[in-house]
């Protein structure tokens, strides 16, 4: 590299890139809280919908924006690089929001307000389609943008398997995080606020126009910005392995792993911070590592769907490895995805007075589930990172399966306590014609935001660690994919719920006072137990990905951000990285 190459090099990157690389991940996460936090009274109070129905459409659409991240994290990891998968998502996204705030202002695309005393008339099809249109064009914009915003943020830091994220000072993650958070208490306060009191065409059309100003700025940055070059499609890597070991199902691999295949021209734009070491497990696919007649289309250039290098079948590996770790964020998903509808409606009938002529908005509940994430970011960074690392003598203080666990513990007990307080509601309610405060809500909305502290930082930056280098924005996606199944279940979840108790007692009937949401909310505690209790065994066994650390190619080292297996014994070592 030239002079004036490392002259840009030392220009581009870095915290300055952050201003514009977070604005537009703020703006995306401010335009989702923006409506997502109020959409069951949208959809319930303008739309005219049933309790269920809303419900249900909000999980749907919240798992759909999960969804989309891995169709766009495979394509930026593919062709089109993560700059450009963040601003066509961008774009996209405000597109819908548009729409969305359209169909708000104009009458003949939203139902007329409910007359006195007459049925509310629900949304014709066509007015549907435009709701559901726009959801649409939201959440497939939501693909390019957060299955990029991490791993390129991520980039700017040039982080790799050689060091812990922890030793940068401010950890990438939790600032991700942090600043996501700030963004959603603003959104859970003054655009809430707005839709409630001044009107829903500005309530969308504020995040809209503030949509509109991240995709300019983070556009502008452009030249700051370290632009890791795609590595080729990450599924076809995947699925030349997977069809190379079939043809080879009946070789026998060697006892001496060293005469696997391996190459490391092919490999190098696979893995610039070191190649993925060969591993015990997953034995089956280690055949599509052994050379055979005939799997050479040139010297050198071996044909890769009968033969793929001890890199590219590691690769499969580790995506194996941490599929069942990933999932246990499905059913902690579907274990919160009440709080944004059940949750608010109950607030809607609880005693919300703060002054004689202004009531606490029932959606603006959740903004003590953000506060007290964001104090737990803090309170982790700042003091119990540096408290528990003098025991641990670990950089991060724990590493990120404890870390993921005790998220998992909390939000079973913020699901406890949210049994207990309907049962309180509906006595007072029922037995004595009483209405408690809506504060009383307050416990189990804090305790989900101190589990996200601890187990929504921990689960994304497990993926993203031991991910492989080339598909961190596919692997990121994940993150997202576990979220967008968890909301899928909780649609099941309920209707499943519903049609099974409609019969006799409705358990989540529009009138909540006669409905048993304690009892749903009970069912969802049990879930949690026997997804615990999976978590602890699959971490006990896990294997962490060995990485050969750049540097003294005779001397190389297995590396992982968690500080385990930090150097093997040179012997063993030579060997599994012979070619």
């Amino acid at each position: 590299m030239g002079e004036d190459g490392v002259e840009k090099k030392r220009k581009q990157g870095g915290f300055r890139t952050m201003p514009f690389i977070l604005a537009c991940d703020i703006c995306d996460r401010f335009a989702t809280t923006g409506f997502n936090a109020n959409m069951i009274t949208y959809l319930t109070r303008q739309i005219h919908m049933p309790m269920v129905q809303a419900s249900n459409t909000i999980t749907n659409f919240s798992g759909t924006s999960s969804l989309t991240p891995i169709i766009g994290g495979i394509m930026a990891d593919s062709f089109a690089g993560r700059f450009w998968g963040i601003t066509v998502g961008s774009i996209l996204y405000l597109f819908g929001m548009i729409t969305l705030t359209v169909s708000a202002v104009v009458p003949s695309l939203h139902p007329p307000p409910c007359a006195a005393h007459q049925q509310c008339r629900q949304a014709s099809n066509g007015q549907l389609f435009i709701l559901y249109i726009s959801l649409l064009f939201t959440a497939i914009g939501s693909g390019g943008i957060r299955s990029c915003v991490v791993p390129f943020g991520a980039d700017q830091f040039e982080f790799n398997g050689t060091q812990t994220t922890a030793k940068k000072g401010w950890n990438f993650f939790n600032l991700y995080f942090f600043a996501n958070g700030l963004t959603s208490l603003l959104a859970l306060t003054l655009m809430v606020y707005i839709q409630d009191n001044v009107g829903w065409g500005l309530g969308f059309g504020i995040p809209a126009v503030v949509m509109g100003l991240s995709v300019v700025v983070f556009v502008v940055g452009y030249p700051l910005y370290i632009n890791v070059l795609p590595g080729g499609s990450p599924l076809t890597r995947l699925c030349q392995v997977v069809v190379a070991a079939f043809k080879k199902r009946s070789a026998v691999p060697p006892d001496d792993a060293s005469l696997l295949y391996q190459d490391k021209d092919l490999d190098a734009d696979l893995s610039l911070t070191g190649r993925l070491l060969h591993t015990d497990e997953l034995k089956f696919f280690d055949r599509a590592a052994i050379v055979t007649e005939g799997d050479m289309l040139a010297p050198g250039k071996p044909n890769l769907w009968r033969l793929s290098t001890v890199h590219r079948v590691e690769e499969l590996k580790s995506l194996m490895r941490l599929l069942p770790i990933w999932a246990m964020g499905i059913i902690l998903t579907t274990s919160s995805s009440h709080n944004g509808t059940f949750a608010i409606q109950q607030a809607r009938i609880m005693d919300r007075r703060l002054t004689k002529n202004f009531q606490f908005p029932a959606a603006s509940i959740s903004i003590f589930t953000v506060t007290v994430m964001l104090l737990g970011l803090i309170i982790y960074d700042r003091l119990f990172v540096p408290l528990v690392r003098r025991f641990t003598k670990h950089p991060s203080g724990i590493n990120y399966f404890m870390r993921m666990g005790i998220g998992l513990t909390i939000n079973m007990l913020g699901n406890v306590s949210a049994a207990l307080v309907e049962r309180k509601r509906k006595d007072a309610m029922n037995l004595h014609g009483d209405t408690i405060s809506v504060f009383w809500l307050v416990p189990q909305f804090a305790i989900h935001g101190l589990s996200e502290a601890f187990y929504s930082v921990g689960h994304m930056e497990f993926c993203y660690d031991q991910a492989p280098e080339s598909m961190r924005s596919s692997a990121t996606a994940l993150f997202w994919l576990s979220i967008s199944l968890g909301n899928y279940l909780g649609t099941a979840l309920v209707t499943i719920v519903h049609n099974s108790t409609k019969k006799r007692v409705d358990w989540l009937q529009d009138d909540l006072n006669k409905a048993k949401l304690d009892s749903y909310y009970w069912l969802v505690v049990i879930l949690q137990i026997f997804n615990l209790g999976i978590y602890v065994l699959c971490a006990k066994y896990y294997t962490m990905k060995p990485l050969e650390a750049t540097g003294d190619v005779d001397a190389p080292k297995i590396t992982d951000t968690q500080g385990v297996k930090e150097e093997v014994e040179l012997g063993a070592t030579k060997k599994n990285n012979s070619v």
